[in-house]
Parts: structure tokens; C-alpha cells; sequence
């Protein structure tokens, strides 16, 4: 039986997950990635249970595979250290079966990338269209064209061939903040919980890492395009005086390894995620802003869905079927998340101190459905 060839748009983690679940499902892969190489500077990401559950369909062990380390509780504090609300890990994992995780991206790319067969991933190869006017998929690089049976584009929130299937969609609409993102070396001072603290139009989160870093993240609510010439000394200034261990960690940053980008989501949701057979991922299909911390976790629950649908014989159906099961989930995800954002970059300080009295007031049972929302998932495009 001749095997199915898939080309997959992008080296991202969804891209590589997909290509993960679908290679261990007898396709034959290919991923075209437009970077020269894998990149050697990163963020982290935190894998929450529903990427955990969907990472386990694929039979994918993304603890075994970059550490198994679970921060002892999730806070959110105030710049002064007051706490607002916490989410212990043990009551977590009772809960959803596993507790998050927060690994270094690049490192989970490797062991993504490690699955695959030797030569599957090409790096320096953009995928500048996709055509399939008489039915069969064909990818057009600058290397020359492929064939494939199915192309998954998973090639970002700039997304051209969303662009080119989608021509009239108002496109990316920015949050109104930007973001840092650095990750430090293991070794400093150990930090025990992921924090984030939120002041007024300034938030900084912290996570300890699987494998012993930190990863630092801080937003910031700025004109669209906003660069400071002195990275170190803007978040210094913003930051440098807010509780502990901030601080500490803000003088450990190398500013050369420090991430800036403005944060956007979609302006409005795609009509589907397929097109015959090619099928949208992860922020090319519903990009979203990170402040519920859902946008890789959700390109993961996009890989398990379609690879658990593409178990049939007829592509074309089981894409219709993906996009059925993952839109209005992603794009409720998405109004959330950019909801959740205005309140945390809330300025006004009347409003700052109402938001922060409502956290603290907020009933357990009511942060709980919050999270099953989040967290329920059974790796098949359904949450439970």
C-alpha cells in the first residue's frame, strides 16, 4: 500500500507535533521550514494537562522527553508582593490528572524533532504558495515543487497561506501590549512557583523550567511598534522595583537574549481551517494573545484532533470533521484570552484595584470551572 506524503508548512510546535502524530501513523513527512536553522535563542512554554492529555494520544511524552519538574503552585500577585490568587499543583493534578509543565521551547522542538525520520524537516525551505486547482495538493518552494496528499499550514500568525486561501479576512489585530520573553541559565538562586504579578498596564511572570532554567516574560500596554533603545534599562525601570525575587532576576538577563514582540490575534475568526485538503494549525488558523496561556497548547490539541480524524481513509471528510471540531473551541479561546487581557493591563488605578479585589474574591468552585474549560480535553477534539 502506497503510503500518504504530508508536507507541513512550518517547524513550530504545532507543525512539529502534527508531523510527529501523523509519522507514527504510517505518513510519510515532510515539514518546510523557512528559517535557515533551528533557532538558538527561545522562550518557554508552559504545557498545560489538555496539551499533556493530547500530547499522550499521539504517544508523545513530553515529560520524559524535556523533564518532568512541576513548579510548586501558580501565583498571581501584586507589584508588592501581595497575593492575589493561587493554583497549587498537587490540587492540580488531583484534578486534571497531571499538573502543567513548563519546558524551554527550542528544547521541546528537538525532541519533537528527534521523532521524526532523519531529513523530514527542511530547514531554509519557505513554502511560498499551495496549489490544488485539479484536486491533488502541491507546495511550492524555491527548491522546486511537492506533491503531498494533505499540507498542513502551521506557518504562523503571519500566516501567508492563510493569506492567499483567505484574501479578504481583516487579518491581525494588535492587543494594545507588547511583550519581553527571555529564558535564564540554571544555576542562579532556585524559584520554587511560577508567578505573575500584574500592576497597572504592566504585568512579569515567572516560571521555573523542567530542566532548571527561568523563564522571564513581562508586558507592557505601548504604542503598536514601541522599541526601547536600552532593553535592560526598560524593564528595569518598569520592573526593577517590584517584589522578590524580580529583582535578582531582572539583573541576571543578558539583553542580546531578550525577545520583544507585540502581541495580536486574530481581527475576526476563519471561516474553517481546511480548504480540500489542506488544513490550517495552531496561530495560522486562530492565532490568540498568551494570556491564557493556550495558544501552543492549543496547536497541540489541533495535531491530536486531525491525526485522531485522519485515522480514515478519506482525507477531505476528516479535514471537514477537524474543522468542525476545533473552530468554535479556538475562537471562544480567542475572544477569551483577548478579554482576559484588558482586564490585566487594566491602568486606571480605581479600575486596577477593582480587578485586583475581584481576584481575591472570586470563590474556588468558580476558578475551578474556569480552568475545566481550559484543561478538559480528550486529546480528540472534544472536552470532557
Amino acid at each position: 500500500m502506497t503510503r500518504r506524503h504530508v508536507v507541513v508548512a512550518g517547524a513550530g510546535i504545532g507543525g512539529l507535533s502534527a508531523a510527529v502524530a501523523l509519522h507514527r501513523r504510517g505518513w510519510e513527512v515532510t515539514v518546510c521550514e523557512r528559517a535557515a536553522e533551528p533557532s538558538a535563542v527561545g522562550a518557554g512554554i508552559v504545557l498545560a494537562p489538555n496539551a499533556l492529555r493530547a500530547y499522550a494520544s499521539i504517544g508523545f511524552d513530553a515529560a520524559r522527553a524535556t523533564g518532568d519538574a512541576a513548579p510548586a503552585a501558580m501565583d498571581l500577585r501584586r507589584p508588592g508582593g501581595r497575593l492575589l490568587s493561587r493554583a497549587d499543583t498537587a490540587a492540580l493534578t488531583a484534578r486534571y490528572g497531571r499538573p502543567p509543565l513548563a519546558v524551554y521551547r527550542p528544547a521541546l522542538a528537538a525532541a519533537l524533532t528527534a521523532e521524526l525520520p532523519e531529513g523530514a524537516v527542511r530547514y531554509g525551505t519557505a513554502v511560498t504558495s499551495v496549489d490544488h486547482a485539479d484536486g491533488d495538493p502541491v507546495v511550492h518552494t524555491p527548491a522546486g515543487p511537492l506533491a503531498a496528499d494533505l499540507v498542513i499550514a502551521a506557518d504562523g500568525i503571519h500566516s501567508p497561506i492563510r493569506r492567499q486561501y483567505f484574501p479578504a479576512h481583516p487579518g491581525l489585530h494588535y492587543s494594545g501590549e507588547t511583550a519581553w520573553r527571555t529564558v535564564l541559565a540554571a544555576g542562579g538562586p532556585p524559584v520554587r512557583a511560577a508567578t505573575e504579578t500584574w500592576g497597572r498596564g504592566e504585568r512579569f511572570g515567572v516560571a521555573p523550567l523542567a530542566d532548571g532554567r527561568v523563564y522571564l516574560y513581562a508586558t507592557a500596554v505601548v504604542p503598536e511598534g514601541y522599541r526601547p533603545a536600552d532593553v535592560r534599562a526598560e524593564l528595569l525601570r518598569r520592573y526593577g522595583g517590584w517584589h522578590d525575587p524580580l529583582p535578582a532576576l531582572l539583573a541576571r538577563i543578558d539583553p542580546a537574549a531578550v525577545l520583544q514582540h507585540d502581541l495580536y490575534d486574530l481581527a475576526a475568526p476563519l471561516p474553517r481551517f481546511h480548504q480540500g485538503r489542506l488544513a490550517w494549525l495552531g496561530d495560522a488558523a486562530h492565532a490568540m494573545t498568551p494570556n491564557l496561556g493556550q495558544g501552543g497548547c492549543q496547536a497541540v490539541e489541533d495535531a491530536a484532533t486531525l491525526a485522531h480524524l485522519l485515522e480514515g481513509a478519506d482525507v477531505r471528510a476528516a479535514l471537514a470533521a477537524y474543522s468542525a471540531a476545533r473552530c468554535a473551541r479556538t475562537d471562544a479561546l480567542r475572544i477569551r484570552s483577548r478579554r482576559a487581557g484588558r482586564v490585566a493591563g487594566l491602568r486606571h488605578p480605581l479600575a486596577a484595584a477593582a480587578r485586583d479585589l475581584a481576584v481575591r474574591a472570586t470563590p474556588a468552585r468558580a476558578a475551578r470551572r474556569a480552568l475545566d474549560d481550559l484543561f478538559a480535553f480528550d486529546g480528540f477534539g472534544q472536552t470532557t
